[in-house]
């Protein structure tokens, strides 16, 4: 068994950028891809994620200095260090029973297709280390109120619920994900869509009002508003602003803003990457699947980084920063500073697939979902800090806490980690589950009924085509075919009622 596990840490000790490219090599063999093809894919995929990795941490250098030295300028201290997403994952490999989550994924993801409950291949494995994280969280939790062994199977239990939904987020997400990225074949299973739940509600209060219920993104506008929604501008006037704000001297400022404009410059490039890299092996796959399952796809599941080219992410990750800060300083029983996960792609991404790219519904969602990841950081530090000293995955100070301000999925996470403090008169982590799980089944819900209402469009498009053509070449003759209307309408009836029975 500790064989066992030794072997499982070391590949998946190589880091995402080696191993996901890996697994999707083999993918791509497995489904009679060329090697060389499959080899030169799954090179610039780890160009890519090495890039994309490079990129957020040169973002976090520039960004983050000018964020701590705002903290620093208001005077307040807060009392638990922010570790940032690396300190733990290190923190959840060094769980005993962390290496029993891989094989666990595996057959999970593996039986869901077979049983035809999934069409998602997640190749995401490296970030197994979430569902252990959760894991240990619900240990540490509910041993003192069920006991020790209950509380592991509650935890693999809990465990096997993450992977499942994390396959079911991203059959839903991925036709989204296709308009939005233009890569076919390949979604997001990462856990920090479920972040999506928790905004949902207040995203169909916000679409209600008619200027947040325009298109607002990139390209809409930089047709209005031409050079100054650029991705370098927009980054140059946020870094200065920034370095303004942090009380810089002149060239500091300029600098900041320069910097800010290079990482906003590069993201899209980097993004095409990912594109060049998972177009070849989605449509291997694709070709594969319609050869041998006629009418079944097969979606790949990786980590968000993909989507990284969207200047929407970037522009309300940066403007979600001050108000993060704010938000440390303001919220009642906060103790976590945020500093190592300033830069919280996981309060952006669930906001820019739900709302389709609309930048300013995506600045108001991020104000009003960072007071969740605060919460959640600030209760979850004792327990991370108690597994760190006692595993010694990381040095910690003595009297020091140690968190993550940016912890994926933290409402998820908290509320499935704490639900069973109900039993002792503690109903907050109920209530959460409750709104979590409401939140989830109507935004999957109108997932599904987009992909019906696309397909309705696609097909009477297609038909309107073929009506007009049709048109044209009777001319000659006077015969026009009439009935395409109502042939149009029996479609979109049929349609109807075939997404009504999904439901």
């Amino acid at each position: 068994m500790e064989f066992l596990g030794t072997i499982i840490n070391y590949i998946l000790n190589l880091g995402a950028p080696v191993f996901v490219p890996f697994i999707m090599l083999i993918a791509g063999l497995i489904v009679r891809m060329k090697f060389r093809d499959g080899a030169s894919a799954a090179i610039t995929l780890g160009v890519a994620f090495v890039g994309m990795s490079m990129l957020i941490g040169f973002m976090v250098g520039a960004i983050g200095s000018a964020a701590q030295t705002m903290m620093e300028r208001t005077g307040i201290e807060l009392s638990i260090v922010d570790g940032g997403w690396t300190t733990m994952a290190n923190v959840s490999w060094a769980w005993p029973y962390a290496f029993l989550m891989f094989p666990l994924q595996v057959g999970v993801n593996i039986l869901m297709l077979v049983l035809k409950k999934t069409d998602t291949f997640n190749a995401d494995l490296w970030n197994v280390w979430g569902k252990i994280f959760t894991a240990f969280i619900v240990v540490a939790v509910t041993t003192p109120i069920l006991g020790s062994v209950m509380a592991l199977a509650v935890a693999f239990i809990i465990a096997t619920l993450q992977i499942i939904l994390e396959l079911n987020s991203g059959d839903i997400n991925q036709h989204r994900i296709e308009k939005l990225t233009g890569i076919p074949g390949v979604t997001c299973t990462h856990r920090m869509l479920f972040f999506s739940a928790i905004y949902y509600p207040f995203d169909l209060l916000l679409r209600k009002i008619p200027i947040l219920n325009k298109p607002m993104d990139a390209a809409t506008l930089r047709s209005k508003i031409g050079v100054f929604a650029e991705n370098h501008v927009i980054g140059f006037l946020l870094g200065v602003t920034f370095g303004i704000i942090a009380g810089y001297d002149v060239a500091a400022i300029l600098m900041l803003g320069v910097q800010a404009a290079t990482a906003l410059m590069l993201f899209p490039m980097i993004s095409k990457l990912f594109m060049q890299a998972l177009s070849p092996i989605s449509e291997a796959i694709s070709d594969y699947m319609n050869k041998r399952f006629a009418g079944r796809k097969l979606f790949v599941g990786l980590d968000w980084p993909f989507m990284g080219g969207s200047s929407e992410i970037w522009f309300t990750v940066i403007v979600a920063i001050p108000f993060t800060l704010i938000w440390a300083v303001i919220l009642p029983g906060n103790k976590i500073l945020p500093f190592a996960s300033i830069i919280n792609v996981a309060l952006i991404v669930p906001a820019y697939i739900l709302t389709k790219g609309n930048t300013l519904r995506m600045v108001i969602l991020a104000i009003i979902g960072v007071p969740f990841f605060l919460f959640v950081g600030t209760q979850f530090a004792p327990i991370i800090t108690d597994l760190g000293l006692a595993t010694k995955a990381i040095d910690i100070p003595s009297n020091q806490l140690i968190s993550n301000s940016s912890i994926d999925a933290p409402v998820f996470t908290y509320a499935f980690s704490f639900i069973w403090q109900c039993l002792q008169g503690y109903f907050v982590p109920l209530i959460f589950t409750v709104y979590w799980c409401v939140g989830y089944f109507f935004y999957a819900r109108e997932l599904r009924k987009e992909v019906i209402q696309d397909v309705v469009e696609k097909i009477i498009n297609k038909r309107k085509l073929k009506y007009s053509l049709n048109i044209i070449c009777s001319k000659s003759d006077g015969n026009v075919n009439y009935h395409q209307t109502t042939n149009n309408k029996v479609i979109v009836i049929w349609l109807s009622i075939s997404g009504f029975m999904l439901y």
